[in-house]
């Protein structure tokens, strides 16, 4: 059965500026600007204005979508989740944090360049290279032991790199519940907002 109408509206934080032209959305706030393109979903994607009671001006992005079943229903959060991220990048930022876990042979995790390359696996000779996509950056933790930290404000960008550099390190051929080595997220969200 379709529904006739679902909407969704979004507030748009103060300090962001927002704008929407054909699905495309550019969010640019203290810390950059986003672009994304929504023209693979079929919707109403408006940058609307209203003004409360007491004169005060209320900017929201809506989403509409029109007899839609319920698989395309799902798009219009999906939609609206996206462009949260969007706004939580361009103002605080995100960052996953990695820990190396080995057993015997120690992982050496080095930055050259634009690259991330992983040596000593398993005490294997091969070097692992991961790229760094555009906009994150890598830091080695001082404070604690055998961490790195990715940070950026694209989510899509930040956590690929975490999932490229964690798939680099899969063992194979192996008993999977006995070596266990490999570099895995122990954390991950928005950066803190600084008090």
């Amino acid at each position: 059965m379709k529904t006739v109408l679902a909407t969704r509206e979004l507030e748009i934080p103060d300090g962001i500026q927002v704008e929407v032209k054909a699905r495309k959305v550019k969010v640019t706030g203290p810390r950059g600007s986003l672009e994304r393109d929504f023209k693979h979903i079929s919707m109403d994607l408006q940058k609307l204005s209203s003004e409360n009671e007491e004169g005060e001006t209320r900017n929201f992005l809506r989403v509409d979508l029109w007899f839609a079943f319920r698989k395309q229903l799902a798009c219009v959060r999906t939609v609206c989740s996206h462009i949260e991220n969007m706004f939580i990048g361009v103002t605080q930022g995100f960052v996953y944090k990695m820990r190396f876990v080995y057993s015997h042979f120690p992982i050496n995790v080095t930055l050259t360049g634009t690259n991330v390359e992983i040596r000593n696996f398993l005490g294997e000779k091969r070097v692992r290279k991961v790229k760094l996509l555009e906009g994150v950056k890598y830091h080695r933790t001082t404070d604690v032991k055998d961490q790195i930290e990715l940070s950026g404000n694209d989510i899509a960008a930040v956590s690929l790199t975490a999932a490229r550099i964690q798939q680099a390190t899969n063992v194979r051929h192996k008993d999977l519940r006995k070596f266990l080595d490999g570099i895995y997220v122990s954390e991950k969200g928005a950066i803190p907002k600084e008090e």
